[in-house]
């Protein structure tokens, strides 16, 4: 779990409910032995200043590049994006549903996955403005994408770990099992 500022506790809690062992990440010496990566929602600006001042921008690049799965929701799906950490083909939009004011709920559809729409909290929340061929969206709100998978990498712009509904975090979770029994 990256902890350097934003909802990493509501993540932590919704994990470790599901069973999982977490970690907080604040230094570079925190991502040793890691099966997977939560980028949490938050204030992207203040993130990539915390991400700069750690020395953190390499080893997440190398995380990523090792397949490790990176799970960003909110902030997150900003940092992994092309101006950012530049780890993900996206190009996110800030803000881009407006202020805080116009925060909303939506039931999304998500084609692979069993049990009906998930219910998404969008808090000024971004879209993905535009994304590259290895990009799949996963979900969208009124034709902008709002839910996107690269290879290890799954990203949110809303905040799932807001709600009931867990199974976007059992999702990464099962992407982490499988790839740690790839591994092995």
């Amino acid at each position: 779990m990256l902890a350097l500022q934003g909802a990493f506790a509501a993540h932590v809690r919704v994990l470790e409910g599901l069973g999982a062992r977490t970690r907080e990440v604040r230094v570079r010496a925190d991502l040793e032995g890691l099966d997977g990566l939560v980028l949490p929602g938050g204030e992207s600006t203040t993130m990539t200043l915390a991400v700069e001042r750690e020395g953190l921008a390499e080893p997440l690049r190398a995380l990523a590049a090792a397949g490790t799965p990176l799970l960003g929701t909110c902030a997150g799906l900003i940092m992994l994006d092309r101006a950012h950490l530049g780890l993900m083909d996206i190009e996110a939009r800030r803000n881009a549903f407006g202020r805080q004011v116009r925060s909303f709920e939506s039931d999304l559809e998500f084609e692979h996955l069993d049990g009906g729409p998930v219910h998404a909290i969008f808090i000024r929340a971004p879209w993905i403005a535009e994304h590259g061929p290895d990009v799949e969206v996963l979900a969208t709100v009124d034709g902008h994408a709002v839910a996107a998978r690269q290879g290890s990498m799954l990203v949110l712009s809303f905040h799932p770990e807001l709600g009931d509904d867990h199974r976007l975090h059992e999702q990464f979770l099962a992407d982490v099992v499988a790839r740690r029994a790839a591994a092995a």
